[in-house]
């Protein structure tokens, strides 16, 4: 089954927005064991929009057009589909409909603008976008199966799981694949991951497909068969690998690991309080970014400088100028501290030298402290994380996050995480 992808936006050809729509529908195509026939990304030319659709769909079963379904003028995918298959633009009612929900439950007012969106081809039918005003839509020309997509990664990931696949299984007539599990995995790398299955299970069955899928900081492990007969096996070998890697599995299907935190605070009862320097509080923004964080989320603070250490969390100015702001004995001062401040139950405290500069012969950049635990039982823990400073700032985020996981869970805190990135000693 021949699948091509037709990307569209001047954005994607300048580089000023990175593709990463057709790389994870590439990956999601595995699932049908299926991979790209043609990938071809234009800009906003409704000429060049125009022969490229047809120029695929004449070679294709499935074209998969993304990007160009917005409001403004330079979003040309439905005028380019209308004239590369003759089918005239028309509002289409439920479209419309659709954008008019969407607009409701926002109390927005639909503009002309907006209502763009709901001029479609009329021999289209939409595809339902539960997270934006831009419905997609489908038809088929010439026996293959046009989807236009939104080009928002928010919009279109969840729309390739619950509606481009089906839709493509459906059309090629392709025996379901079952996928029984998915697992979330933190703290191994991918290539981790697969020597360790290499070595520990060198009888992994052919039948059940093993597959990883980097969704940073997480990886997702998918196990996948096909039939009703394998169901058992496949349900074994995965209890067999979560197993072996339980100190790493935050949990299933989509879990982010903010929830695996959340879920766990919330199952023991108990709240978190955080002390922030080096991720600026980029830990309390992911802790109660999920629903139902108030439940477990006291207090944050984001304690940069050594005065506001001292200022708010009575961090001691004779233990900062002896040890320094990145050291054991301040961050286990900040979680005190924390504590003290609010009616948390459990703290997590950081700081760290993000870089590029600051660091030193004894302190280099991409060391970090962290300290987390309940009052009289503080733990800390040193890392050292070489890379650039966004990415520090959210690895260490994800460690902070993990190591409060794990001790509310009653796990061991003393794991190896990423091979290369061991603590230096």
């Amino acid at each position: 089954m021949k699948i091509s992808l037709l990307l569209t936006g001047n954005e994607l050809m300048s580089g000023d927005t990175v593709d990463s729509n057709s790389a994870y529908i590439a990956q999601s195509l595995k699932d049908l064991s299926l991979v790209p026939y043609i990938k071809k990304v234009v800009g906003d030319d409704t000429s060049l929009l125009i022969s490229s659709i047809q120029e695929l769909a004449a070679v294709s079963d499935v074209l998969v057009i993304n990007g160009g379904l917005g409001p403004t003028v330079d979003d040309l995918t439905a005028l380019a589909l209308s004239n590369a298959i003759d089918s005239p633009l028309t509002r289409n009612a439920d479209a419309y409909a659709k954008l008019d929900e969407w607009a409701t439950r926002r109390g927005f007012v639909m503009t002309e603008s907006n209502l763009k969106q709901t001029e479609l081809p009329a021999a289209c039918e939409i595809i339902d976008n539960p997270n934006g005003s831009a419905m997609g839509f489908r038809c088929v020309f010439n026996d293959c199966l046009i989807m236009c997509t939104p080009g928002v990664p928010s919009e279109f990931k969840p729309m390739v799981e619950n509606h481009i696949l089906p839709l493509i299984r459906e059309h090629g007539n392709i025996e379901a694949r079952s996928t029984i599990t998915r697992l979330r995995i933190f703290g191994i790398t991918e290539s981790g991951l697969q020597d360790t299955v290499n070595e520990i299970f060198p009888d992994w069955p052919a039948e059940v497909e093993l597959g990883f899928r980097v969704q940073l900081p997480v990886i997702e492990v998918k196990f996948a068969t096909v039939g009703d007969e394998f169901l058992e096996l496949n349900q074994q070998w995965a209890d067999k690998f979560e197993a072996h890697f339980s100190d790493y599995v935050i949990g299933r299907d989509s879990v982010r690991l903010s929830q695996a935190l959340n879920l766990a605070l919330q199952q023991k009862g108990l709240t978190v309080t955080t002390a922030e320097s080096c991720t600026g509080g980029q830990i309390a923004s992911g802790i109660t970014s999920e629903a139902g964080s108030s439940e477990v989320f006291e207090a944050g603070f984001v304690v940069y400088s050594n005065r506001m250490k001292t200022k708010t969390l009575g961090v001691a100015e004779d233990l900062l100028e002896q040890h320094g702001a990145v050291s054991q004995e301040s961050v286990i001062a900040m979680a005190e501290g924390a504590l003290l401040e609010s009616s948390a139950d459990i703290a997590i405290s950081i700081s760290g030298i993000a870089g590029p500069t600051g660091g030193s012969d004894e302190k280099p950049v991409g060391l970090v402290w962290m300290a987390w635990g309940r009052a009289g039982a503080i733990k800390a823990r040193k890392f050292f994380l070489p890379m650039g400073r966004i990415a520090f700032q959210r690895t260490a985020t994800a460690l902070a996050m993990d190591m409060v996981r794990r001790e509310v869970l009653g796990l061991s805190t003393d794991v190896d995480y990423f091979s290369e990135l061991k603590k230096k000693r």
